[in-house]
């Protein structure tokens, strides 16, 4: 069992930068792939970053050259630096940690890119 916690989410305005934070907790961490996903009104959830549990990173196309994940197993802590924010960027941002078959959702937070 993964507890996941974000953190970070605010009100940006265009070409600024955030950094979320997911904070886990229940289980060994570093065995776990772990992914951002964000989620717009009136759209689905999409996937914006992931990192394996090896550390490779991958993006989204239209994230790509201004997010960065990373992840910090020690303190079991995962990272998504965003930056050149633009509007189209605003949705709510939600952690995920898998390893098959399990899968776990963090509550998410609000992220708003407007000027």
């Amino acid at each position: 069992q993964v507890q996941l916690v974000e953190s970070g989410g605010g009100l940006v305005q265009p070409g600024g930068s955030l950094r979320l934070s997911c904070a886990a907790s229940g289980s060994i961490f570093s065995i776990y792939h772990m992914g951002w996903y964000r989620q717009a009104p009136g759209k689905q959830r999409e996937l914006v970053a992931a990192i394996t549990s090896g550390g490779s990173p991958n993006y989204a196309d239209s994230v790509k050259g201004r997010f960065t994940i990373s992840r910090d197993n020690a303190k079991k802590m995962v990272y998504l630096q965003m930056d050149s924010l633009k509007p189209e960027d605003t949705a709510v941002y939600y952690c995920h940690a898998d390893r098959n078959p399990f899968a776990y959702w963090g509550q998410g937070t609000q992220v708003t890119v407007a000027s």
